[in-house]
């Protein structure tokens, strides 16, 4: 097992965040990159309930060595430099990526009506039940990332009555605590919440577009942090009736975690400034869950070198194939 140990410099738990998803990095995945894509082909996911998502599936050139479901976290998308990169990493290895954009984010805002909410855990068992039918592999695995991993590890807690298989799951960075999560995000360093703030507004406004009656577009002037976008939209557009109920919702601490039905592994650093790992003693003891817990490397960005290399890549690469 390698072990998450960056060069001083880049030791920040800032710098590791932000450089993970810069332009800088995405020129240096670029070459690696581009064989992904244009190994990849859009795919329309049919779920059965009716819900249909997007995604991006590449199938392992000559034998596979199984199927990658790849999970983003809140507002990212199959496009975002750390699904690009971890992608293209397993493809080179020999797996086929599929690529999962969720509701309402990558180019799917056109095909649900309903807003995308971090509680539609049916979209994502749907969508993973459809892909696993359509591209069939001996052996599967999924991965998520920040609000992604979140997802992932609920999926792996509820699919009992489901048509899927998971040989191995891995959360990077996963969101514990939403309600944890959005006070660090709303008292933290304010670059974030700007960030989540314009590209959530960003996506609302694509989906006015393609359903103008949902009719919130002048409300949505006058949002100005996450705080009062949670509290305008959820008792609006979710089944809760506030904000903090909504949150607790899809947390993942308590009990949420105690019916794991495959081997789950987490990755999280304990200097994470958006998904703290003081919620980690929180989760259920369970003999399918593994925690590894690392003094570096903010949320999501596990930089390992000057060179901007993934540290998350090539563990994913171990955790998948630890021959």
């Amino acid at each position: 097992m390698t072990s998450f140990h960056p060069p001083r410099l880049l030791r920040n738990a800032h710098l590791q965040s932000i450089l993970a998803s810069t332009r800088l990095r995405k020129l240096r995945i670029g070459p690696r990159a581009r064989l992904l894509q244009q190994a990849s082909r859009e795919v329309l996911v049919e779920c059965a309930d009716g819900t249909r998502l997007v995604g991006e599936y590449a199938e392992a050139q000559g034998e596979s060595k199984g199927l990658v479901i790849l999970i983003h976290g809140w507002e990212g998308s199959s496009q975002s430099t750390y699904m690009l990169s971890a992608g293209s990493a397993l493809y080179q290895a020999g797996y086929s990526v599929f690529r999962l954009n969720q509701r309402d984010h990558g180019p799917s805002h056109h095909l649900n009506r309903e807003l995308f909410n971090s509680t539609r855990l049916s979209d994502v068992l749907g969508a993973i039940e459809w892909i696993q039918a359509e591209f069939p592999h001996e052996t599967n695995y999924l991965a998520g990332f920040s609000l992604g991993g979140n997802f992932s590890l609920r999926v792996a807690a509820n699919i009992e009555d489901r048509k899927i298989s998971l040989d191995q799951v891995v959360a990077v960075c996963p969101v514990l605590n939403p309600v944890n999560t959005m006070e660090a995000l709303d008292s933290g360093w304010w670059v974030y919440e700007k960030y989540f703030v314009r590209k959530w507004k960003r996506s609302l406004k694509t989906k006015l577009k393609h359903f103008p009656e949902l009719g919130y577009e002048k409300d949505l002037l006058t949002l100005r942090s996450l705080r009062e976008m949670n509290h305008f939209f959820v008792p609006r557009f979710t089944q809760f009736k506030d904000a903090p109920t909504y949150l607790l919702a899809y947390a993942i601490i308590g009990d949420a975690l105690s019916n794991l039905q495959a081997p789950c592994h987490i990755i999280a650093a304990e200097d994470d400034p958006i998904c703290g790992a003081e919620d980690l003693p929180n989760l259920a003891k369970h003999s399918n869950l593994t925690v590894e817990s690392t003094a570096f490397g903010g949320h999501c960005g596990y930089v390992s070198n000057f060179k901007l290399d993934s540290w998350v890549d090539q563990r994913l690469l171990e955790l998948f194939n630890p021959t």
